[in-house]
């Protein structure tokens, strides 16, 4: 697969002047990292602590109450609250396929890997549910959001929308702001429609797709199969041929006004340059060799031969193996592409919006600091070694780690879409991703990060001494070092217990962690050591064109974010809260 690629400066390199001062009032006493790892390396050097950081609650944003006249005088900018009035959109991949509560991925060693970081950040739900939030919160005259759900019935896909959407904590400034009329207020809103993605039509009933069809203003593509190794058939019936059909669908829609899809950063499948904005195209910038029919026969053929219990091993084997075939790492990033692609080929003249997010973790500001749904991409690997299970890792200490806070891919998305809901047929695609800023995060000192936050505030309330992550270039040498620390610890059970015997080779179950670990490093692999950065130039522009007010209403400036106040006060604050959410379940 050729890419052209194209080399970008930021226009957003962090200076050292006046403005800076108000970072050093978040640490008092003690020189701010944010700046200590900007100054010339002949100036100063990283001094690496366990110093105590003081922990942000979880406290909520100052609602927006902006007077009626203020709101009515955002015309310099993109228009956004003023789009946002009586717009109604259908929205998919708000509930997952099994829904929330079987989905939720386990932190215990059995799980699969793939699973248990859901195919890197791609967990729809997370999102959707932070992007409902504000819509509703940000415009309580917006129309009405379809919601599709795969269920039985519309019993059941009601009792899903309170137990998974109304009831969530995520609501609570809602709730707040609604009191009482809460309830009925997100049920004048929010509106469950049975159907499945996978199913022609949507699989939704012909009076109800005839009655919302007339009411939609914007379709909101959100539902994917995330997992990694993925079955190739089911991937390709929900990702590659599932836009499809929502694009048809969408043309039926007499006042529809965009169409947009959320897709990942890493669909290119590249992993060194730059990686630019622009369309996917089979023909053009994916290879011509690529055909979605040959690749669904191919897949039909395998369902019709394989039985038994070989049956999905064989299906993930085969999206995997064409998947790098045709160079991508995994069967998810591989079928989203086509996907993008059918959405090229098909869409005509109707105006499309492709949102290319990275590694979406917890929120920055909204609706409060560290919100988190699940246990995400970088997660398992910090609460493994903030556990002490882990002290090394196979990877490249400066390899790039593209994350961006949830609340910001909303923001960007909503600006996206009252920007590109005008009537202009065209193809947009966003970067919404970290790795252009002039000092992006690194693989290592997320985990130096980490380390110093888990040295003052552990998971665990046994004490324990981290040592500071260690990476390994190869493989071999990851799982050697992994061998041994769990040998150890077995030998030092065993001199416990009393147990004179010492055996060099691991138990059943030491030998499961082990494989575990591994298979959680050969995951990771392609994240571990990537050295892409992804141009984001369509992004800045929209972030110029807001006005003053949108900037501060719908932030998603990725220069403004300090990474160690992110990491240490928001994001593992969460983390340890949804980790102590997930053990009282």
């Amino acid at each position: 697969m050729a890419i052209t690629t194209n080399v970008l400066a930021t226009s957003n390199a962090v200076k050292l002047d006046a403005v800076t001062v108000s970072f050093i009032s978040s640490f008092p006493g003690k020189l701010n990292h944010f700046l200590a790892r900007r100054l010339p390396q002949s100036t100063t050097r990283r001094v690496q602590t366990s110093c105590c950081y003081r922990e942000t609650s979880l406290k909520a944003v100052t609602l927006f109450e902006m007077p009626e006249t203020e709101t009515s005088s955002v015309s310099d900018g993109v228009e956004i609250l003023r789009f946002l009035k009586g717009k109604n959109y259908l929205v998919t991949g708000a509930f997952g396929f099994l829904g929330k509560g079987k989905t939720k991925p386990k932190t215990g060693f059995s799980c699969c890997p793939s699973k248990l970081i859901f195919g890197l950040m791609f967990l729809f739900l997370f999102f959707v549910a932070v992007l409902i939030e504000k819509l509703l919160r940000v415009s309580p005259e917006i129309g009405k959001i379809f919601l599709l759900i795969k269920s039985a019935d519309q019993e059941s896909a009601n009792r899903r929308l309170y137990d998974e959407i109304i009831s969530s904590d995520l609501f609570k400034l809602l709730k707040k702001m609604h009191g009482s009329s809460y309830e009925a207020f997100m049920k004048s809103k929010l509106i469950p429609v049975t159907g499945d993605i996978g199913e022609d039509n949507l699989g939704i009933e012909p009076v109800t797709a005839a009655k919302i069809s007339g009411e939609i203003d914007v379709i909101i593509s959100c539902a994917g199969r995330t997992t990694f190794d993925d079955r190739y058939d089911f991937a390709l019936n929900v990702n590659a041929l599932g836009p499809g059909r929502l694009l048809s669908f969408g043309k039926g829609c007499k006042n529809l006004k965009l169409f947009l899809h959320f897709s990942t950063a890493y669909v290119t499948g590249k992993k060194e340059g730059t990686i630019l904005e622009t369309p996917l195209c089979i023909g053009e910038n994916i290879t011509s060799d690529l055909n979605i029919e040959s690749e669904l026969k191919l897949a039909s053929e395998a369902v019709r031969k394989l039985h038994g219990s070989e049956e999905i091993k064989k299906l993930k084997e085969l999206g995997m193996k064409r998947a790098q075939h045709y160079g991508w790492e995994n069967t998810y990033t591989f079928t989203k592409a086509m996907g993008e692609s059918v959405i090229h080929n098909q869409r005509g003249d109707l105006p499309v919006v492709i949102i290319r997010p990275s590694v979406i973790e917890s929120s920055y500001k909204e609706p409060f600091p560290g919100w988190l749904q699940g246990i995400r991409m970088s997660d398992p690997i910090i609460l493994a070694y903030g556990k002490g299970q882990i002290s090394d890792f196979w990877g490249d200490y400066k390899s790039l780690m593209d994350i961006i806070p949830v609340d910001m891919v909303v923001n960007a998305t909503i600006a996206a879409m009252a920007k590109h809901s005008r009537g202009v047929s065209e193809l947009k695609v966003y970067n919404v991703t970290s790795s252009s800023h002039a000092s992006p995060l690194r693989a290592g000192e997320l985990m130096d990060l980490s380390h110093q936050h888990l040295c003052d505030s552990p998971f665990t309330e046994t004490f324990m001494e981290l040592e500071r992550m260690k990476f390994h270039s190869s493989l071999e040498g990851f799982t050697s070092s992994a061998f041994n620390r769990i040998a150890k610890h077995e030998r030092k059970v065993k001199n416990e217990r009393g147990d004179a015997e010492s055996h060099t080779a691991l138990s059943m179950k030491g030998k499961r962690r082990l494989d575990y670990f591994v298979s959680l490093a050969r995951t990771y692999e392609p994240y571990t050591f990537f050295q892409a950065r992804f141009d984001d130039t369509n992004t800045k522009r929209l972030i110029q064109e807001l006005s003053v007010e949108e900037g501060k209403m719908f932030e998603f400036d990725i220069s403004g974010i300090d990474w160690e106040h992110y990491i240490v006060n928001v994001h593992l604050p969460g983390l340890k809260r949804e980790l102590f959410k997930e053990r009282s379940r």
